[in-house]
């Protein structure tokens, strides 16, 4: 089922049409009363039946909605011309907005890749650009939107971890744009049915599900403790190679092997220590 656009005629002048026939029907009943004339007063009245029900086919279509026409369940045609306008009068019409909308999926508790709880929501941005296969293919569009959205949300969420544990793994928490690339796609695909496109997609809520959320704040401290520690270790490291290397080459002093090590370590325990030390100078002699 694919949207066929449909002409009809402006509602105005149809109105003020129907309002003069209306006029004239009754000055043909009046003068046949008057006139004691049967056949004008019947004439009258089939004409005022005839702009009367001519008057059911007026109906309004607002900026940046549809109204889908169908015969007695046979699909005939959108409008798409906005004020009033006027088709058969007995043409069912259902309007059909083709506004952006926009949809906020409720919390939903799924387990990411790894197996963790976690919850997660999403906003979606959608809009009617096939108003009959919206009307037809499907029984509710909204509805059917809001389900796909969270379906979807699910699979996806089943499919990445929450945090990147592998050098360019993609991750829910770390990787937002090509989430929220692949959330809309999958959407797409999934509401293509219902004459629905998806304008944008985007997570809103991310979140571990609380009965495991304090042992992954800890886990995620943890991890954050590690590379803090991995990168002072291995810039004290290089800092204690610069400095043997520089004494060396000016010849300040000279250091035998055991020296060496003293030194390292004290310069690895004033580096990497957390807490400032407290020097002890050595007044004497060099040994």
């Amino acid at each position: 089922m694919k949207e066929n656009p449909i002409r009809s005629a402006p509602g105005i002048p149809m109105l003020l049409g129907l309002f003069l026939v209306l006029l004239f029907g009754a000055y043909l009943i009046l003068n046949g009363i008057r006139m004691g004339a049967p056949t004008f007063i019947v004439g009258g009245l089939l004409i005022n039946v005839v702009a009367f029900v001519s008057l059911f086919g007026l109906y309004m279509v607002e900026p940046n909605q549809t109204a889908v026409l169908s015969l007695f369940g046979k699909y005939v045609g959108t409008v798409r011309d906005n004020g009033l306008r006027w088709n058969n009068p007995f043409f069912a019409k259902k309007k059909v907005s083709g506004r952006v909308r926009n949809f906020e999926s409720g919390k939903l508790k799924v387990n990411e890749l790894d197996g963790s709880p976690i919850e997660i929501a999403a906003v979606i941005v959608w809009q009617v650009v096939d108003s009959a296969e919206a009307v037809y293919n499907v029984d509710d569009y909204e509805t059917f939107v809001h389900i796909q959205t969270e379906s979807a949300l699910r699979a996806m969420a089943t499919s990445y971890p929450y945090d990147q544990h592998e050098e360019g793994q993609l991750a829910l928490r770390s990787h937002a744009a090509e989430i929220s690339k692949h959330l809309a796609q999958e959407l797409t695909e999934r509401l293509a049915d219902a004459g629905v496109a998806v304008l944008d997609a985007r997570i809103s809520h991310l979140a571990y599900a609380p009965e495991i959320a304090q042992a992954m704040l800890q886990r995620q401290q943890a991890n954050a403790i590690i590379a803090a520690r991995t990168r002072i270790v291995a810039g004290a490291v290089g800092m204690v190679e610069m400095a043997l290397a520089e004494l060396q080459k000016n010849g300040v002093v000279h250091l035998d092997e055991e020296r060496k090590a003293q030194m390292v370590s004290n310069l690895l325990v004033v580096l990497c220590g957390e807490r400032s030390t407290q020097p002890i100078v050595n007044a004497g002699t060099l040994y």
